[in-house]
């Protein structure tokens, strides 16, 4: 298979509306060619083009904040003698002086495939300020790793934030191109959008579903997401960045294990077993401990569950991280019923709504886990629907299908 990247650079007929034209590239560690060569260098080599600029999202161009929510600073390329503006710091848009002089900004960010990864967000803030500014987009495509399953409820209006750019469910099932696509009309954005698709992706292949394994070396596009496991979680275990638990932030396997101090793994899994064991269809989970080295609960044993999704019980079409950790979290409140869950502290730029009803586009989620009386047939009786309606609205926006 062909990036999107890779096709800029290969076709010399991709590339004829762009000769003559200022470029900024907006990208970050995982922004690579097929041959594992950044984006930025390597467009810096090509003859026909002019790299003027580049911008960074949250974690920055290089990726070098461990921890979640730590600013960026611009700085200037040393190699390429350009300027590299951050677009996370102290702005999350394109200014007018990062765009001065700019006439289309390239997009070449790995997504996961999830509702709350900021990067979903940057794209339209680019999208909008480009529009404001007469400036174009031309996103390069690359693949969702979590494939084409869809699961979650949507955004509801008012809960929009950086983490929450519009009506989409946790897990979307696009990739950025087609998210760019759907943002463009969902909101009428008038902006010159062009997307470079890739060539012979296929989110339905095995074993990668998504992720072309065996074709493409994993990069981190973010420093706690190391892998593929991780990102298939993601859309459930990122929940827990809005609770006093941890999601394993200081262990080798981030956002793969769920754990606390109190929590007593073996009960938490028997209890979401007989909770609803329809739920758990499609990857494995044990009863594990851990000690994070920074972030919560540093340097503290936690009792911990691990979701296995490199298992040969995975099963792509039936596993659904959402509803897993919501259901983890109802175990959990059942047996610790007076423990404080909920982390009520300053979440990506946030101050006065609480961090699990962001990530989750309103308190649905969080008031389904506080109900001693809710079943799990009451919180999919409103995320089924949600999850057919985006079904339906994406069907339009789809490249590769």
């Amino acid at each position: 298979m062909r990036l999107g990247i890779d096709r800029l650079l290969a076709e010399p007929e991709l590339r004829a509306c762009l000769r003559g034209r200022r470029l900024a590239l907006l990208g970050h560690p995982a922004s690579v060619t097929r041959d594992l060569a950044h984006s930025l260098d390597a467009l810096a080599s090509c003859p026909d083009v002019k790299v003027v600029a580049a911008l960074g999202p949250q974690h920055g161009m290089r990726g070098e904040k461990q921890d979640n929510m730590i600013e960026t600073a611009d700085f200037v390329d040393p190699l390429h003698g350009i300027p590299v503006f951050s677009l996370y710091g102290e702005t999350r848009r394109p200014t007018d002086a990062m765009l001065d002089g700019v006439d289309v900004v390239l997009v070449d960010l790995q997504d996961l495939g999830t509702r709350i990864y900021t990067f979903v967000t940057t794209l339209r803030y680019v999208l909008e300020e480009c529009a404001r500014r007469g400036k174009s987009v031309c996103v390069l495509d690359r693949p969702n790793p979590v494939g084409r399953p869809v699961e979650g409820s949507l955004l509801r209006p008012g809960w929009e934030s950086f983490v929450g750019a519009g009506p989409l469910p946790m897990r979307h099932g696009l990739t950025m191109g087609e998210l760019a696509r759907w943002f463009v009309t969902r909101f009428a954005i008038d902006v010159e959008l062009d997307v470079i698709p890739m060539r012979g992706w296929d989110p339905h292949a095995a074993p990668g579903y998504g992720w072309p394994s065996g074709e493409l070396s994993w990069v981190n596009p973010s420093p706690n997401a190391p892998n593929l496991s991780m990102a298939r979680c993601y859309p459930g275990t990122v929940m827990i960045e809005g609770t006093h638990l941890s999601e394993g932030r200081g262990t080798t396997r981030p956002l793969e294990v769920v754990g606390a101090p109190d929590l007593d793994g073996v009960a938490v899994i028997a209890e979401m077993q007989r909770l609803a064991p329809q739920w758990l269809r499609g990857c494995t989970l044990r009863a594990c401990f851990f000690e994070p080295t920074f972030h919560k609960h540093a340097g503290t044993l936690c009792g911990a569950v691990q979701i296995h999704v490199d298992h040969p019980a995975y099963d792509h079409a039936a596993f659904r991280p959402y509803r897993v950790v919501a259901l983890l979290l109802k175990a959990y409140r059942r047996l610790r019923p007076d423990a404080t869950i909920w982390r009520d502290f300053a979440y990506e730029y946030e101050h006065d709504r609480l961090a699990i009803d962001l990530i989750n586009g309103g308190p649905l989620l969080r008031e389904w886990v506080d109900d001693p009386a809710a079943t799990a047939a009451d919180l999919d009786r409103v995320v089924v629907p949600d999850e057919r309606s985006w079904e339906d609205e994406r069907r339009a926006f789809l490249l590769y299908d």
